[in-house]
């Protein structure tokens, strides 16, 4: 083949033509060669070597891809593993409600363990607060799940923690007497009204990645740009990570989709690549999720290594697992998963759906209301 005399001085050349170089290449360089095949140059050896370079390269890359894609799949939630029979999927969802049982149906155990102890709540907002929808400019929470929330944070600090960016999280919440954890935790602010926690206008604010957010407008364009072609494909900059959507992208081109992520962040190695519901987000390699962030307002509020706190976090994504994790291995609180479908969780709790959510919240306010009554009256 003529393509064998080509002269290639490094493997970049070789990279560019990926996998049509790879295959019009690589098969005349492993056979035997005779003198009178050998190369008249040096420059086959080269091209033996760097071709082989490249298509082991090509093979983790696909890999890489392939992983990406298998994850998206898995974190789909209306992706369902193949079930031999209805029965076995009623007896693993029995087995799964026992080790994980409804929180309303548990409520009574869970408030007597908080006897004597500050419950501080922690609440995630889309697929929580929220019902997961097509378009995420569009995730509004209800006024009666809004009247809740204002009502559990009359009695309990609280706060929501979301990897959207803080100032969209707020713009759909609308309480200012919260604490807000934005980007994963990478963006935290403090009540600005509330009798019991207000922190004033100027509230407490952490910001562990600001050098990280010229890169992250950067990539968030690149994204933009790459992702134009794919049909459905949502980017959103959450300030200190950004996010892919791909709720409304046809299955098929899931894994064009990871490749076009993928082309991006290469070139970021300070960013990585994390999944939700429906979405790819990327981040900074700091060692900070909603796990720490739970960490950082626990001590802000005066409980890092106090007995009498309740820490309760309410959650439906992967990424909330941070957070379940932290309070699962403190031994300490609860964590607690919005679900239908059983999920391999570190929570202890169970709800279905963000209806439940509300009445659990609505059942904690009645139950503390009737508490300082009765103690009003001693």
């Amino acid at each position: 083949m003529t393509k064998q005399n080509v002269v290639v001085h490094d493997t970049s050349s070789v990279a560019k033509s990926a996998l049509n170089m790879a295959i019009t290449v690589v098969p005349p360089l492993f056979v035997p060669q005779t003198a009178a095949s050998k190369p008249p140059h040096p420059t086959g050896h080269y091209i033996a070597i760097s071709s082989q370079k490249v298509i082991k390269k090509l093979k983790i890359e696909r890999s890489r891809i392939n992983a990406w894609v298998d994850s998206m799949r898995a974190s789909s939630p209306t992706h369902l593993r193949p079930t031999v029979s209805v029965s076995v999927t009623t007896d693993d969802h029995a087995s799964w409600i026992l080790r994980h049982p409804s929180a309303l149906r548990m409520f009574d155990q869970i408030i007597n363990s908080s006897k004597g102890k500050q419950i501080v709540m922690f609440l995630d907002y889309d697929g929580t607060l929220s019902p997961i929808v097509d378009d995420p400019d569009r995730a509004f929470m209800s006024e009666q799940m809004r009247a809740a929330v204002k009502q559990v944070a009359k009695y309990f600090p609280t706060a929501i923690v979301s990897g959207r960016c803080r100032d969209k999280v707020y713009s759909f919440v609308k309480l200012a007497e919260l604490y807000y954890a934005g980007s994963h935790g990478m963006d935290i602010k403090g009540p600005t009204e509330g009798p019991k926690y207000r922190t004033g206008k100027n509230a407490v604010i952490f910001q562990p990645a600001s050098e990280f957010l010229p890169m992250i407008d950067e990539v968030y364009k690149e994204l933009l740009e790459k992702t134009k072609s794919t049909l459905g494909a949502k980017v959103e900059n959450n300030k200190f990570c950004v996010s892919v959507h791909f709720r409304c992208v046809d299955e098929k081109s899931w894994t064009s989709l990871a490749e076009q992520v993928r082309s991006v962040i290469k070139d970021y190695p300070k960013l990585r690549l994390t999944q939700g519901r429906k979405v790819l987000e990327i981040r900074p390699t700091i060692k900070w999720d909603k796990g720490k962030a739970l960490e950082f307002l626990l001590d802000s509020l005066g409980f890092a290594n106090c007995s009498d706190v309740l820490p309760v976090y309410i959650g439906d994504d992967r990424t909330d697992e941070d957070a379940f994790k932290v309070l699962r291995d403190r031994g300490q609180g609860f964590g607690i998963l919005v679900s239908k479908t059983p999920k391999e969780t570190n929570a202890s709790y169970s709800l279905s759906e963000p209806s439940e959510v509300k009445d659990f919240l609505d059942r904690l306010v009645e139950w503390k209301r009737l508490s300082m009554e009765e103690l009003s009256r001693l």
